[in-house]
């Protein structure tokens, strides 16, 4: 099941959910239809296993966010957690590309991604609430944090911009840090 997943993950990339196949999966997989069916109703169905994955990893990102403020510690915490996100965004871009994409057309897709990230944006609004971040609305804020480094993540990871991921790191955390904090 694991190699299916991996696989799933490969041939969106590649060819994106709609194109794919399961044939597709399978050979990337190295494995056969009936193990696929044995697992996995469908592709679509392969996708929700995949979107759990990611729902879990995200969950659990959200809540090893360390406590912010607007000293050194706190922007040490954000450096890490975005260290992670880029972690989760490298196993999974693929999948978090093509649910976003399935949210402009408003496809089953789309709604289960956006619940994902519903969920990851208020686990990340709790702890700009409880930095106690003034003159920010911490549902807002959480929100354009979470486009920045999605964004940022993903023209880093596609190469779309010619930095490394340390470098990735350190700029969305600082970037981040001083939008909450201010210069510090």
């Amino acid at each position: 099941m694991n190699r299916l997943l991996a696989a799933g993950v490969t041939v969106f990339a590649r060819r994106g959910l709609h194109a794919a196949r399961v044939d597709d999966i399978v050979k990337e997989a190295r494995t056969s239809h009936g193990t696929f069916y044995r697992y996995f109703a469908s592709k679509e169905d392969l996708f929700r296993a995949l979107t759990t994955d990611v729902a879990d990893r995200l969950a659990d990102l959200a809540d090893s966010l360390g406590e912010l403020g607007p000293g050194p510690d706190g922007r040490t915490a954000l450096q890490d957690w975005v260290a992670r996100f880029l972690a989760v965004y490298e196993d999974y871009g693929p999948v978090i590309q093509t649910w976003t994409e399935a949210e402009q057309d408003d496809r089953p897709e789309g709604r289960l991604g956006a619940d994902v990230l519903t969920q990851f944006v208020a686990r990340l609004a709790d702890r700009i609430r409880a930095a106690g971040v003034e003159g920010v609305d911490p549902d807002v804020a959480a929100v354009a944090l979470v486009a920045m480094i999605e964004r940022v993540t993903y023209y880093g990871v596609t190469r779309h911009i010619p930095a490394e991921a340390d470098e990735l790191t350190e700029v969305l955390a600082t970037v981040a840090h001083r939008s909450l904090f201010g210069q510090s």
